[in-house]
């Protein structure tokens, strides 16, 4: 089994910054890939943001310009740096890691963008 924990949602104002991380802990075999999506109220989940290795980093066309994603040197910590928010951004954020070809979920970090 894998854990994900993310942390650093929060309400922020229109134009203001975020940074969430997401730690992976346990069985880690081979992250493959990790990524961050996102859900609002009424939609689907959608991705953010995300990158396998040996890939470089691909990220949703709304958010492409304002979001990094980026990894930490340990490699099992993965950031999304968000910046320039808006409204629309508001959501809960979820980390995903595929493990060896097993996806795993973290419990979501509410992200509220309002003035």
């Amino acid at each position: 089994q894998v854990q994900l924990v993310e942390s650093g949602g929060g309400l922020v104002q229109p134009g203001g910054s975020l940074r969430l991380s997401c730690v992976a802990s346990g069985a880690i075999f081979s992250l493959n890939a990790m990524g961050w999506y996102r859900q609002a109220p009424g939609k689907q989940r959608e991705l953010v943001a995300g990158f396998r290795v040996g890939s470089g980093p691909n990220y949703a066309d709304s958010v492409k310009g304002r979001f990094t994603i980026s990894r930490a040197s340990a490699k099992n910590t993965v950031y999304l740096q968000m910046n320039s928010l808006k409204p629309e951004d508001t959501a809960i954020y979820y980390c995903n890691a595929d493990n060896a070809g097993l996806h795993y979920w973290g419990q979501g970090t509410q992200v509220t963008v309002s003035s």
